[in-house]
């Protein structure tokens, strides 16, 4: 079977997305796939959805940190960027996301956009709530352990 020709082929655009939630959270590449396909289902419609074609591509996440990439078709940037406003939460975790930018390939997506994220956060003593607790440190971001989760500070909280 031929390739298409050029001109008829489909043309793409790369999202470089991060995603940041709570250190014990635990997301996979499939249920990050299936909040983004059911938001832009119920944001743009089936139709929509459909035209738009996201596939969540490349995907790391641990510690609570991470980052992918997401394939959308030319035209329908606006529509992709809207529906991952929409998603706030995946598998019941909640979850932040950003998108750092869009480019014409996979290649240049990764090289310009994404940067792996540094192993395992450091764990502090700090004092919150007037009582000695747990922090996991990620850069200037401390996700300090309570009893009902973790709640989340800066540096400049504690000093």
């Amino acid at each position: 079977m031929k390739h298409l020709p050029k001109h008829i082929r489909p043309r793409w655009r790369y999202l470089a997305v991060e995603l940041e939630t709570w250190p014990d959270a635990d997301l996979s590449r499939g249920s990050f796939q299936r909040e983004l396909w059911f938001a832009a289902q119920n944001l743009v419609g089936d139709a929509g959805s459909a035209d738009a074609d996201l596939t969540v591509l490349d995907f790391h996440f641990s510690g609570g940190v991470g980052e992918t990439v997401v394939r959308a078709r030319r035209g329908h940037v606006s529509e992709v960027r809207a529906a991952l406003a929409c998603i706030d939460e995946v598998d019941g975790q909640p979850v932040g996301l950003r998108v750092r930018g869009v480019s014409g390939t996979v290649r240049a997506c990764e090289e310009r956009y994404l940067r792996r994220p540094a192993g395992v956060p450091e764990e502090r003593s700090v004092v919150f709530a007037n009582a000695d607790r747990t922090a996991l440190a990620r850069d200037t971001v401390l996700d300090v352990r309570l009893p009902s989760g973790f709640v989340g500070a800066t540096e400049l909280d504690f000093e």
